[in-house]
């Protein structure tokens, strides 16, 4: 246990509350149950301002709550264990393409497990969902597959038949706390913010330490821009808290004898996301997770017409699971279907339709660009999670922005107007799962806080 790890118990000062909890804590450490660890017990303050109505939508944060607690989460939990999306092709060995290579992570903790050959044999013969069902000719497989390749995808897509691209089994590689902090990842995400996020360089994000002390100021210049911009740095911002929160509620808080002992760390949760420690900042980052969880709400509740058709079969080879998990994704769509504050997509791009179509592109390319800034992370693991939570995101776009094509696609034969590849399905399936654990995880620390008040 690191000296960060231990509560500071001094057995000649004068008792009082905060003495006690930290009496307390000290015997949890000792004994390593599985107790969350508190770690330098505080005076902790509520999480003030995280709570009503979210802006440029009219959802309130409480109704989210209960929605994902007792709609969403259970069964999202029980999807992600499947065989059809708990197995994603990925390619972990892409070069950065826009600095030099810092080299990869040596902690233990950031390395990736690939599957066995022997485990995903039965996935290498789909190319898209259908495979099992049509018996059409290879000329058939190679139209689909130049389809996919000339779709206008939001994220730069891994070459599936690249030697480089192996299955990885998410069960067995779950995103947490890995150690892989400072240079190379503060240049991950201040690129992503600063040169992707539609933001002039005179304008500083908040907390940002090259900031002047005057200037414009950041939210002013926000809620300036076009809906369609704000949107952008709100996803951007929502996907980044989510992860910070992943990270904090399964950190390593102490390893004995080769075992590790993951949990929630209250102390580290406080200073990413606490208003004090943040100036402000924590709340407004954890109202965009709820926005982006909005966001790809909406999109399970468009894509659902698709996945209804009887042509569409998650297939591995085991006809029981295939149908069971599909029967499953069939329940969460109804679902989503029945949340009533949904955010209304139609009030995007909806200008006159050259400008319109100038923006959507240019949304679509900002976004494109922060998918191939993944390839630039350091550890593994946090690339995989990274590239996947992006690709679930750049799905969910390009559902939102498919709505004509969903409607008219064909009952009994696949269709060219939308399609879906596998690895786009698993990545939507998972990201969103991590939004609906992001949430939950939430409403976790907001107990905890209360304990040590």
């Amino acid at each position: 246990m690191t000296d960060s790890q231990h509560c500071n118990i001094d057995p000649c000062a004068s008792f009082s509350w905060y003495s006690f909890v930290e009496f307390i804590c000290g015997i949890v450490n000792y004994l390593g149950t599985e107790e969350p660890t508190l770690l330098f017990p505080m005076p902790l303050r509520k999480l003030d301002g995280l709570t009503g109505v979210l802006d440029d939508c009219l959802c309130d944060i409480e109704s989210i709550d209960d929605f994902n607690t007792f709609k969403i989460f259970p069964k999202i939990q029980k999807l992600q264990e499947r065989d059809y999306f708990r197995y994603y092709k990925v390619n972990l060995k892409r070069p950065c393409p826009f600095w030099a290579d810092d080299g990869h992570c040596s902690i233990k903790d950031c390395h990736v497990e690939p599957c066995p050959e022997v485990r995903i044999k039965s996935y290498r013969i789909e190319k898209g969902v259908w495979a099992k069902n049509f018996n059409q000719s290879k000329e058939a497989f190679i139209d689909w597959a130049r389809y996919d390749d000339s779709q206008d995808h939001f994220c730069e897509l891994d070459d599936e038949r690249s030697p480089d691209a192996q299955y990885v089994d998410l069960l067995l590689n779950p995103e947490r706390y890995t150690g892989y902090k400072g240079p190379s990842a503060w240049r991950v995400w201040n690129s992503i913010y600063e040169e992707n996020c539609f933001k002039p360089r005179s304008v500083y994000r908040p907390l940002n330490p090259l900031a002047p002390s005057r200037g414009e100021s950041f939210y002013t210049w926000l809620e300036g821009l076009c809906l369609e911009k704000r949107v952008f740095y709100k996803l951007i911002s929502g996907l980044h808290a989510s992860i910070n929160l992943h990270l904090c509620a399964n950190y390593l808080l102490e390893e004995t004898w080769g075992k590790p002992r993951w949990g929630p760390n209250v102390k580290e949760f406080t200073r990413r996301f606490d208003p004090a420690e943040t100036k402000g900042e924590g709340p407004r980052r954890l109202k965009n997770l709820y926005f982006l969880y909005l966001i790809e709400l909406r999109a399970l509740s468009k894509v659902a017409p698709y996945f209804e058709r009887a042509v569409v079969d998650l297939y591995t080879g085991n006809g029981h699971e295939d149908a069971e998990s599909k029967a499953l994704l069939l329940d969460i769509f109804r679902d989503t279907k029945s949340f009533h504050m949904h955010f209304d997509e139609k009030s995007m791009f909806a200008g006159d339709k050259k400008g319109a179509k100038s923006l959507k592109e240019e949304f679509r390319l900002h976004f494109k660009n922060i998918s191939r800034i993944m390839d630039c992370v350091g550890c593994d693991k946090c690339r995989l999670w990274g590239k996947l939570q992006t690709q679930g995101l750049g799905t969910a776009l390009k559902i939102l922005f498919s709505e004509k094509e969903i409607q008219s696609l064909p009952e009994n034969s696949p269709s060219k107007g939308f399609q879906l590849t596998r690895q786009e399905i698993v990545a939507l399936v998972n990201a969103f799962g991590r939004l609906s654990t992001s949430i939950k995880e939430l409403q976790n620390f907001k107990a905890l806080l209360q304990q040590t008040r």
